[in-house]
């Protein structure tokens, strides 16, 4: 039997009302983040200040608070966050949600009293991921990644004592898997690791078919998906296991907070107690007109790529009213599609008008008023050109004044006061004349004496009535009296004010007592945990040569890496039964080369069969990117041989992560995080053995990793693999940004889409700054260059190794020879 005391409703707190909306609406926690270190910094945010009021209130009212340190952490940042999960640990915050995995060991050592919780931009997607990550780590709970099934979702529970597990369950999706997204990073060195995201998904793309422009008519959001909406799956994730039901939104208003978490609150409470009723086509509303760019169930109802990104619109929406009838100039007349709802419209309700353009462009406005199915606008606050209002274009309703209103007096401060948790009190009050009156909490064993002592009563004595009214008088209190034990010798009197002194002294004791024999768990302080899990660090190497590897993913490019004499090449091949032949290739050649596949960036449940096809091929090594193959490839005796090298979606970006991964998962060697640029990058090989990283110094940056298929969606009339026809196999694919550029669209074995930065990105100019510091591993990454085109690139990055040309020239070069030039891009040192 589950309880509702087994459950947890999570909300977003991106203020103080957003806190106060969510608790009087039914939330059993929250999660919100600090100035620093957490992935939503436009949110307003709670300071350092507001940890102890705010911890105070929320368990006053029976609720949780969560912090979000959901960011990767550089070196130059580990002392700062480690002082941050200091605060936590003193301010009784009761979880922190982390992404980066050294900053997940030292929480353990700096606040042990802090639950783990791993975020979604931990990338666990597999029960092999979620295995790794709980041994590592020893989490207390998981926030799997938003992009799974239902069926998924269970093959994670299917495992006694299994880690709890959290999911999203309603609000704004990222197309890209989360902690995998380098798209603001590349085009504008703002990270969405770094709580920086400029939401380049949410932009209009025209899709590049075979060199021309595809004409998609009103599709041009290509990467904006719908919102997630699943309150009618909620009895199904309750029996699916999950423990904790998430609402995305810490930069979304007060209002939208309440009316979500209200639903969700119902959804929940319906599931366990049947005379509770479920949410209704009201409740819907309040979700869509709060915010929605339209709602669907995700992923969890398994794939439908044209459901969830269907183009159109990138923005919130609304509710759907119905299509424009007739117009003339200041109204409109509604024609509603047969058996469609109807919506309330009344004064000052927002419209807009749906004509398919550019979102920016279209037109809407306020209600002036209604009349019958005609809605009029007046004149003084509406700038709309009516010649552009046709007849068939779809009306949505944007805004609900009078429902925000409504929502907003669900937490005033009556409604907050009645939903608190006080603690009750049983009490015993005894005493003599001469002597002081005592008060006892049997409980704690503290007491209180009255600063007077008890008199003979003259007219009327203290009796239980008397002192149960005075002393119950407990207000704006965490506590309430349940029981007091009158002890009284005789008819005794003492003033008034001298019993609310004593109540008063009495609360204030209990609220700053802590339990003696309350378990204190043993925290380290910040600077000693960060130098007991740092690796020991050695002077450079400088006379050991450099090494050049390269990523291809074709034949040719094998060839030309081959013929150039690269001693380590990696293969990524869309087809992974073709690794097979890429390790003949290579072997064949008999140049003493050696070959290292990569596996997919994501792995999900059931698809463990992609590791066991790359073992099988009989290569020198692993590619290793994502947390599930770490567990296969080095927890598993067959696989022991194999050099294992962790690519860069793990995410290193500090030397405590780095070593987690080295010394304690067993891998060979890392790449350095993409989000770091060249000057943290430096600070990282400063901080850890060289020898220890990879670093890439060309490549075509993978932006956006999604399981959103473009391909299926906007190239077939399927729904998914099972029935596209597989045009990513026929087509060369590239999605054109609003400044004109291109950039290449590439599917994986998964069919999960990558989106490559058309222009490459080179780190050319800070070779010396890297070499300098001992590293001798560098990396360049091919995506679709010809055999020539992958020989002159070799080419020019081994006389680069070999000194024979610096960095300088080699980029004015690469400058020259590359269609659309190159950047700096993540590398770039802002000042």
């Amino acid at each position: 039997m589950i309880h509702r005391s087994d459950l947890e409703l999570l909300a977003p707190a991106g203020s103080w009302e957003c806190a106060r909306a969510a608790i009087a609406n039914g939330a059993d926690a929250i999660f919100f983040g600090l100035p620093k270190h957490n992935a939503r910094l436009r949110a307003d945010n709670f300071t350092e200040e507001d940890l102890p009021e705010l911890m105070k209130f929320l368990h006053e009212h029976g609720a949780k608070g969560f912090i979000t340190m959901n960011t990767l952490i550089f070196p130059a940042e580990l002392e700062g966050a480690a002082e941050q999960l200091a605060l936590l640990e003193a301010s009784g915050v009761d979880g922190a949600i982390i992404q980066d995995l050294g900053l997940a060991d030292l929480a353990r050592k700096v606040a042990p009293s802090v639950e783990l919780h791993a975020s979604t931009q931990m990338s666990i997607t597999s029960p092999e991921g979620l295995d790794f990550a709980t041994g590592l780590l020893n989490l207390d709970r998981a926030v799997l990644a938003r992009e799974l099934s239902l069926d998924e979702i269970r093959r994670f529970t299917k495992v006694q004592g299994h880690t709890p597990l959290e999911i999203f369950v309603h609000g704004a999706l990222c197309v890209a898997y989360s902690g995998q997204c380098l798209t603001s990073e590349s085009l504008g060195q703002r990270s969405a690791n770094r709580g920086e995201c400029a939401q380049a998904c949410r932009l209009p793309y025209e899709m590049v078919v075979d060199g021309k422009p595809l004409d998609l008519g009103e599709r041009r959001y290509l990467l904006s998906p719908q919102d997630l909406a699943a309150v009618d799956l909620i009895p199904e994730l309750i029996d699916a296991g999950v423990i904790s039901f998430k609402i995305e939104g810490r930069l979304k208003s007060p209002e939208y907070v309440a009316a979500v978490t209200r639903v969700y609150r119902k959804a929940i409470d319906a599931h366990l107690d049947a005379r509770t009723p479920r949410p209704d086509a009201t409740d819907r509303y309040s979700l869509e007109m709060t915010f929605s760019r339209g709602l669907s169930t995700g992923w969890l109802e398994g794939t439908n790529h044209p459901r969830l990104t269907h183009g159109k619109f990138g923005k919130k929406r609304g509710v759907l009213i119905g299509s424009v009838a007739a117009t003339g100039p200041g109204w409109v007349r509604i024609q509603r599609a047969p058996g469609q709802q109807e919506i309330p419209l009344q004064s000052g309700d927002g419209v807009v008008f749906d004509a398919g353009e550019d979102r920016n462009e279209e037109q809407g406005g306020r209600i002036w008023k209604t009349e019958g199915d005609r809605i009029l606008f007046g004149k003084k606050h509406n700038k709309i050109v009516w010649k552009r209002v046709k007849p068939g274009q779809l009306i949505w309703k944007t805004s609900d004044p009078s429902l925000e209103q409504d929502i907003r007096k669900t937490w005033n401060d009556k409604v907050l006061d009645q939903q608190r948790t006080r603690t009750p009190l049983d009490w015993t009050v005894s005493g003599t004349a001469g002597a002081p009156l005592k008060l006892t909490d049997s409980a704690t064993g503290l007491s209180v004496e009255s600063d007077q002592p008890l008199e003979a009563a003259r007219n009327r004595p203290l009796d239980h009535d008397v002192l149960h009214a005075q002393f119950e008088r407990l207000g704006n209190t965490p506590f309430t009296l349940r029981k007091l034990d009158t002890k009284l010798e005789g008819e005794l009197a003492l003033p008034v004010s001298a019993l609310n002194r004593m109540r008063r002294t009495m609360v204030t004791k209990l609220e700053e007592h802590t339990p003696e024999d309350a378990p204190q768990k043993a925290a380290a302080t910040p600077l000693d945990a960060i130098a007991a899990l740092s690796p020991e660090v050695h002077p450079p190497v400088t006379d050991q040569p450099s090494e050049l590897s390269v990523l291809c993913r074709h034949p040719w490019q094998i060839d030309a890496a081959l013929e150039a004499g690269v001693e380590r090449i990696y293969v990524d091949y869309e087809d992974i039964r073709r690794m097979k032949d890429a390790v003949a290739q290579v072997r064949s050649a008999n140049t003493g080369a050696r070959i290292w596949l990569a596996t997919p960036r994501i792995q999900k449940s059931g698809e463990q069969g992609y590791f066991k096809t790359l073992h099988r091929a009989e290569p020198d090594g692993i590619l290793v990117r994502n947390l599930g193959g770490i567990e296969y490839f080095t927890k598993q005796s067959d696989t022991a041989d194999l050099d294992t090298v962790g690519d860069f979606s793990l995410n290193v970006a500090n030397q405590l992560t780095a070593k987690l991964l080295i010394e304690s998962a067993g891998l060979d060697r890392v790449t350095v995080s993409y989000d770091l640029n060249a000057d943290q990058s430096s600070q990282l090989i400063a901080s850890a053995p060289p020898e220890w990283f990879e670093m890439t110094l060309h490549q075509h940056m993978p932006m956006f990793h999604m399981e959103h298929c473009a391909f299926c969606t906007f190239l077939s009339e399927g729904t998914s693999y099972k029935d596209c026809g597989r045009p990513c196999e026929k087509h060369v694919v590239q999605l054109r940004d609003r400044v004109g550029q291109l950039h290449t669209l590439q599917a994986d074995v998964g069919c999960r889409n990558t989106l490559f930065n058309g222009r490459a990105q080179t780190g050319a100019r800070y070779f010396n700054q890297f070499h300098r510091l001992g590293l001798r591993n560098y990396r360049i990454e091919l995506l679709t260059e010809s055999q020539v085109e992958a020989a002159d690139t070799i080419a020019a990055y081994q006389a680069l190794l070999e000194r024979s040309a610096n960095g300088e020239s080699l980029w004015q070069d690469l400058g020259a020879t590359e269609q659309l030039g190159v950047t700096e891009g993540t590398l770039t040192v802002l000042h």
